[in-house]
């Protein structure tokens, strides 16, 4: 894949998988009104799978439709950072990521509407309602459990000092960030980390949560080297159209 590609596809994969590990919260929720509110969370991020999946089959001009490149591609060729990866964990680790990858998105969405690809830029605009509300839903969780109980600001600190050295990844630019910057198509992702950063921050402080410290730790799922988790988290996503080629749905 060229450059042009590869920076839509990661924009796609993250999409995909971070849906794929809400869904896992169907059913298991801890109330039943954030049970559903995960489970339509999840569909809005398939949904903007679909469009930017659509999109990279469009840009490789190899005929792969949007089923293809979400569930027959091998492990090395997902490009999601390595956050979106990780276990669901408990309840303060699935809002905590939540609100960190909406936070990006919010900013991303925002730049991404002024690409010069039309499509991608319209993908944007529209998801960017979407993104908005994700940010403000999960931003609501942090703050009610962040400055909660005891025990709730115990695990919302937990998560954060979890999560918070992935985030690096995503503000490591390379080849194809330069290039797509050059081109109009879309921001280097480093370029967003001031906004996000800020953005994050205000939250975090009215939660009376600290972020971790920095650290030289940096995933590497942007490049296609996954943790452990991606392997298993593969295996079920694409059971059944691996079981039944060509199956219509």
């Amino acid at each position: 894949m060229d450059n042009t590609t590869l920076y839509v596809l990661r924009l796609a994969d993250a999409c995909l998988i971070h849906g794929q590990r809400l869904a896992e919260w169907c059913g298991h929720a801890p109330v039943l009104e954030e049970d559903i509110a995960l489970t339509n969370i999840a569909l809005d991020h398939i949904g903007q799978a679909r469009a930017l999946l659509t999109l990279v089959g469009q840009l490789e001009g190899r005929g792969r439709d949007e089923d293809q490149l979400a569930f027959l591609r091998d492990e090395r060729d997902y490009r999601n950072p390595t956050l979106l990866e990780l276990p669901n964990g408990d309840f303060a680790v699935t809002v905590l990521r939540s609100f960190l990858w909406s936070s990006f998105m919010e900013v991303l969405c925002e730049a991404l509407a002024g690409s010069s690809n039309a499509q991608l830029a319209a993908i944007a605009a529209k998801s960017l309602k979407e993104v908005r509300y994700h940010r403000q839903h999960s931003a609501d969780w942090v703050l009610r459990l962040g400055d909660g109980t005891d025990e709730s600001h115990r695990r919302m600190q937990a998560a954060l000092l979890l999560l918070w050295p992935y985030t690096a990844e995503w503000f490591e630019d390379d080849e194809v960030d330069r290039a797509a910057q050059a081109s109009g198509l879309g921001p280097a992702w480093s370029t967003l980390q001031p906004a996000w950063r800020a953005s994050v921050d205000l939250v975090l402080a009215d939660a009376t949560l600290a972020p971790a410290a920095e650290t030289p730790f940096r995933s590497t799922g942007k490049h296609g080297v996954h943790s452990e988790h991606m392997g298993y988290l593969l295996a079920q996503m694409q059971a059944l159209p691996r079981a039944f080629p060509g199956a219509v749905w």
